[in-house]
């Protein structure tokens, strides 16, 4: 019966069959992608190695205690940081194994000649690779897309180079090392097509020879081919001598588990919690419209199983032909819905491979994820039939008796139930809560997965007893209306007098409300996180040039070259118009400094004139940023854990001692000092950048050889402190956080012994350089810095496109929140069709039904969202406070705002615009 019933109203079952599919292809979808993201051993195999067997590269390593992942050989681990005076890493070149042949690959930069925008031409930098790229042994590593091999002076590129620079094949490209004609086009298997990457084959141009030890080039590698494996035995001892292998035999089956997280792409756990409160959101909510739509295909059902029972049927009978109903619905739902998730899974990712894209290694279903999602839209698409169908089962047996009695109220029990799970849900909330935020840090953060299951758990019970409740609640807030329009008066006593079609659709707009609002909260929280955590280079706008640079060699006894810090800020004014000023900062030097270290330690940190000192500042007892034995900072929001050069470690070009005076101060800060910090550099005082620095009106420097590192806390690097100097000192913070510590006089500095120079060239744009511009600009400042490539990167500030992603949020959660009271209120329609056609009949103007469809929608959407809103704020303001996803949560007022009000008004204007206002002619029923 349950079959012929969804045969014969195909548009019923239709949307159904859609509710349920959706959000369960959603969710295998969104799991495939996942897993899709995270590169398997095999495939890393293939893009990194080819068919080679290995690929030998130098290993950072202070000793021969340092150990390579298996897989990613680039993760190493040890736990001696101590610099070994005696360890010399060996060149992989030296170390190759007998027996195999060796290709190499050089990454290099190249200086391309490219048109300008506004005409004229500039040098651009470009990644290049020397390597032969079509060699057999390469193959699954890098393809030919288009083209051919090169010879002579030919060339091959990426897809990206020729969209970069406008050519086509055929086309010749300057570079500084000569003019190459392209020929064809590559697919490196780890960059994406669009980078611009230029394919030298080795020897061919002199950046492409190989590289002497201690040059500035890049970096080579060693790939070896042949059919012998490279073993873990071989690799370990190869580790000892400074060299990182990746082998084929060893990272596909690995002799010890992979300790690299996961590889890239790795989602964080405060992305699985969000992720768990927002899958069982969508599903409940689904649920929810679904079981409107079988409340009303239920009571369309009642005649037929009145029948059913007058012949016998027992209500267990009856109620189980509605709920089989539900059964066939959901299993075609959710197995529609796997098989699309996964099919447009694999179609991204096809897609996605076929345009170049290396953000999916390849397809990866996770069997287990889809099976959940499939069980949990069953579960749903079951429980949304059950409910209208012990309902219509109970008026369907009775109509049966033919009995003078009633239909069955249904009493004081739903109040009772419903009073009872939102005891439960507050129970939950409070337990999650109150696990998430007592005890230690390191226990509670092995809690987080109970902790985020109660309270996921407290929010659907909370929704659930909110839509046991929705009855009484409407029966409360509908008793007083007579003050109303006569269409919302109408609305009101019809929503009271017909709660088996009210219910259902409050219900459903409740779970969409909720599902945007705590989807609005988490997007906020996160917006906001970014902001806090951005690691800021200088103010926004500013960019920061060198002007000591490094020896020449890499013995460190090569002259330095000097850098004009009046030509670097000249070229920046000719390049660009939105230079507003420039400022020269001085630092500590330790560009002359040998970093060689001998065997009986370090040697004095200053001696014929070099300095081996660093300088920073030291934070006074009872200011420690409190922390966990683990290191887990006990609050991301305490100001001894936060401001500039903080967390610990954080470094960028600027100077962290800056040595001048109120200029300097003004430009860091990008505002006018205060009083007192100029008062304090006027007297020989030093201005902290950070309150957790000062104690007292003091500060203590403390210098340090950048030679001699120790361990610090955990896996971090320390330096033993040479000397400590106490110096009166004022606090006058930047408004973000610039990593340095502070500015100390000239005079000062000079007192104490710290030798300073020249260091950066501070400049204030005043927008934002458009790509071209910044071409332009580091074309001309490499012709300055006498290098081939000159990085010029301009502090963007946090992240701009927050507020507008939030936005984007709070547009898609109104529109589920909308689409969901436009479902409930045609379904809603479609059952109090009869009333209608008896309005029509007393003479009401079709303005009037028209009137009344608009107000019980925006009746329907004002209480669903209203309790909606409420139900998901709550639970996700708990979630992120005791799982400590985010450093804190933030509930977008104006946003919800937005949500409550334009939901409920945009849906009742839809409502009263495609309400029909002419009916059709309706069958007199039996009995009329």
């Amino acid at each position: 019966m349950a079959r012929r019933d969804i045969s014969r109203h195909r548009g019923r079952s239709l949307l159904i069959i859609l509710l349920i599919l959706l959000p369960v292809a959603g969710m295998t979808g969104a799991a495939a992608l996942a897993q899709s993201m995270q590169e398997t051993p095999a495939e890393r195999v293939q893009y990194q190695l080819g068919s080679t067997q290995a690929r030998f590269r130098s290993m950072p390593a202070s000793n021969a205690e340092t150990v390579q992942d298996p897989v990613f050989e680039t993760a190493t681990m040890t736990r001696n940081f101590t610099v070994d005076p005696d360890f010399k890493p060996r060149n992989p070149r030296d170390a190759i194994l007998a027996g195999y042949e060796v290709l190499t690959e050089t990454q290099l930069t190249l200086t391309v000649r490219a048109a300008a925008s506004g005409g004229g031409a500039s040098d651009v930098p470009v990644m290049a690779i020397a390597v032969d790229a079509l060699n057999p042994a390469f193959a699954g590593k890098y393809t030919l897309l288009e083209g051919r091999a090169a010879a002579g002076d030919e060339i091959l590129v990426s897809p990206g180079a020729l969209e970069r620079f406008g050519i086509r094949l055929g086309d010749r490209l300057t570079t500084a090392d000569g003019t190459f004609a392209v020929v064809g086009t590559v697919r490196d298997a780890t960059y994406s097509d669009g980078n611009p990457i230029l394919f030298l084959r080795p020897g061919q141009a002199a950046m492409g020879s190989q590289p002497a030890e201690g040059s500035p080039l890049g970096e080579t590698m060693y790939y070896l081919a042949g059919s012998k494996p490279v073993t873990w035995d071989q690799i370990r001892d190869l580790n000892r001598s400074g060299i990182a292998v990746l082998s084929r035999a060893v990272a596909l089956d690995p002799p010890v588990p992979s300790g690299a997280a996961g590889g890239p792409g790795t989602m964080p756990a405060a992305g699985y919690v969000a992720a768990v409160l927002i899958a069982a959101l969508a599903l409940l909510e689904v649920g929810l419209l679904a079981g409107a739509a079988f409340a009303v295909g239920a009571k369309r059902q009642v005649r037929e199983l009145t029948l059913l029972a007058a012949s016998g049927a027992e209500a267990p009978t009856v109620r189980a032909v509605v709920t089989a109903a539900g059964l066939w619905l959901g299993t075609i739902a959710v197995v529609a819905g796997a098989v699309l998730g996964a099919g447009g899974a694999a179609a991204v990712v096809g897609i996605a491979r076929h345009l170049g894209s290396v953000r999916f290694p390849g397809f990866h279903l996770d069997v287990l994820p889809a099976v959940a999602a499939m069980a949990m839209g069953l579960l749903a698409c079951f429980l949304a039939a059950v409910v209208p169908a012990r309902q219509v089962a109970q008026q369907a047996v009775l109509g049966a008796l033919q009995s003078g009695r009633a239909p069955a109220v249904s009493g004081p029990w739903p109040a009772r139930v419903g009073g009872g799970l939102l005891v439960l849900a507050i129970t939950c909330l409070v337990a999650g809560h109150t696990l998430g935020l007592t005890g230690d840090l390191d226990a509670r953060a092995a809690r987080i997965p109970l902790v985020a299951g109660l309270l996921t758990g407290g929010a659907v019970l909370g929704v659930a007893a909110l839509v046991v409740l929705t009855g009484t609640l409407v029966k409360v807030l509908t008793a007083r209306t007579a003050w109303m329009p006569l269409p919302l008066r109408m609305a009101a006593r019809d929503s009271a007098r017909n709660r088996s079609r009210t219910v259902p659709a409050v219900a459903a707009v409740l779970a969409a409300a909720t599902l945007a609002s705590a989807a609005m909260v988490l997007s906020a929280s996160q917006t906001e996180e970014a902001k806090r955590t951005h690691m800021w280079a200088a103010q926004e706008d500013q960019v920061s040039l060198p002007l000591e640079t490094a020896p020449v060699n890499a013995a460190g006894t090569g002259p330095d070259q000097a850098i004009d810090p009046a030509a670097v800020a000249a070229a920046l004014r000719r390049e660009l118009s939105t230079v507003q000023w420039t400022q020269v900062l001085q630092g500590p030097v330790t560009s002359k400094c040998d970093m060689r270290v001998s065997a009986d330690g370090p040697p004095p940190a200053k001696k014929d004139g070099v300095d081996c000192r660093q300088y920073k500042l030291a934070v006074p007892a009872g200011q420690e940023c409190p922390a966990t034995p683990q290191g887990r900072v006990l609050d991301g929001q305490d100001w001894r854990c936060n401001g500039s050069m903080f967390p610990a470690g954080v470094s960028g070009q600027l100077p962290q001692l800056v040595v001048g005076g109120v200029g300097e101060l003004r430009s860091l800060l990008g505002r006018e000092p205060s009083p007192a910090a100029v008062a304090a550099l006027n007297s020989g005082g030093m201005v902290v950048s950070n309150p957790v620095f000062e104690k007292d009106g003091v500060t203590t420097l403390q210098s340090y050889d950048v030679r001699h590192s120790i361990p610090g806390p955990g896996s971090a690097v320390d330096y033993k402190p040479l000397s400590n100097t106490a110096l009166p000192a004022v606090v006058d913070a930047p408004d973000v956080p610039v990593p340095f510590y502070g500015v100390i006089p000239p005079g000062t500095a000079s007192k104490l012994g710290i030798h300073f120079d020249n260091s950066v060239l501070l400049a204030q744009l005043s927008a934002y350089p458009e790509a071209a511009e910044q071409d332009r600009a580091s074309a001309a400042l490499a012709q300055i810095y006498r290098i081939q490539a000159m990085g010029f990167y301009v502090e963007p500030g946090a992240d701009r496109a927050g507020s507008e992603l939030l936005w984007l949020i709070v547009g898609t959660s109104a529109l589920i929140t909308l689409s969901a009271a436009g479902i409930t209120t045609g379904l809603a329609l479609a059952d109090a069709r009869a009333d209608h056609i008896t309005l029509a009949g007393v003479g009401a103007p079709p303005r009037l039904r028209k009137a009344l469809a608009g107000a019980q929608s925006l009746m329907t959407a004002s209480l669903g969202t209203s309790l909606g809103v409420a139900a998901g704020v709550v639970p996700a303001v708990l979630l992120i406070g005791a799982t400590r996803m985010f450093a804190q949560s933030v509930v977008p007022w104006l946003p919800l705002l937005a949500l409550l009000v334009a939901v409920p008004l945009t849906g009742s204007a839809l409502a009263w615009v495609f309400a029909r206002a002419r009916l059709p002619v309706s069958r007199r029923s039996v009995g009329t």
